[in-house]
């Protein structure tokens, strides 16, 4: 009973916080010009603020672990491949199957599973998160992109080498996090002022970051088509979750590591999904049901992956 009370309590404040953010938008407290703002602030500036100062600040030789980024990097390959060739098999439309595969893959890490690495290994957990996050990030980028441009491959529409370029590299979580590994591979000093300065700025963006899941949670999203996005949803929050396992385990990934790669590749489907397929000609409406059913569902699997790993003292 007691260890189920701890992961409850590891749990559930992430999701009361969401729904907060979704009882203030209902109670007109905050609206979609707020909302739209706020993802602003948190993406290009307090998320990118808050992976320079964790990682920068921590010891990366203690905290930087290769066999988890090569077995994270690997689960979620085997995931995009498997997904693509079987929305393929399922012959779903063109705008359908990249959406389902990027469903399938690509995760809430930087809003959500942030937040339970937190809550479950504390700063060390963060820490580790953030690094993994900073190797993950450009391949879950790319495989997106690829998911969603290669069934229109035939369209003279398709954005060219530019695009690609600059969604992996520009991008301000993988700029920050390499920043926060370069920083602290070198050891280098940060002032005292800032070092100050940068504890309390980055002490609003995990709030801020459910907040705006939370106001954005509509179930009118979930309209998409109900197949597709159950089995979208499943691949996220199941299957890459067992094959990340399978792999740590392979890899020899043991203890707190093993804990944060299973955490990190349960978290439900990102938010930008929906972005994404919108711009790339996917199925917006799909996308959203899978974010949706998914942000729903992983309170449940993150229970239950909690409880597994904290039965075997992780």
């Amino acid at each position: 009973m007691a260890q189920f009370v701890e992961i409850l309590n590891i749990v559930l404040p992430v999701f009361i916080v969401i729904g907060l953010g979704t009882l203030l938008r209902r109670i007109g407290l905050i609206d979609s010009v707020f909302l739209h703002q706020t993802n602003r602030i948190v993406y290009y500036l307090c998320l990118p603020l808050l992976l320079f100062y964790k990682i920068g600040t921590a010891d990366f030789a203690a905290n930087f672990n290769g066999r988890l980024v090569a077995a994270s990097v690997g689960a979620v390959t085997i995931v995009f491949v498997v997904s693509f060739i079987a929305a393929t098999i399922l012959r779903y439309p063109a705008n359908t199957r990249g959406v389902f595969s990027q469903g399938s893959f690509r995760g809430n890490i930087a809003y959500i599973g942030l937040a339970i690495a937190l809550n479950a290994y504390g700063e060390t957990g963060l820490t580790r998160a953030g690094i993994l996050m900073g190797f993950l990030v450009p391949f879950l980028n790319f495989f997106a992109i690829t998911a969603l441009l290669l069934p229109h491959r035939k369209s003279e529409q398709q954005p060219g080498g530019s695009f690609w370029l600059k969604q992996l590299l520009l991008n301000p979580l993988i700029l920050a996090s390499f920043a926060g590994i370069a920083w602290s591979y070198f050891d280098l000093p940060l002032p005292l002022v800032i070092d100050r300065s940068l504890r309390i700025a980055t002490g609003m963006t995990l709030p801020l970051a459910l907040l705006a899941i939370g106001g954005g949670f509509s179930l009118q999203k979930l309209k998409g088509d109900i197949v597709p996005t159950l089995l979208a949803a499943g691949s996220k929050l199941i299957l890459l979750p067992l094959v990340a396992m399978v792999l740590l385990y392979l890899a020899g990934v043991t203890g707190l590591d093993f804990g944060i790669g299973i955490l990190i590749a349960g978290t439900p489907a990102a938010t930008a999904n929906y972005i994404m397929a919108h711009e790339l000609k996917g199925d917006a409406e799909l996308a959203g049901s899978i974010v949706m059913l998914s942000t729903l569902a992983s309170a449940l699997t993150y229970t239950v992956a909690l409880y597994l790993l904290r039965s075997y003292g992780i």
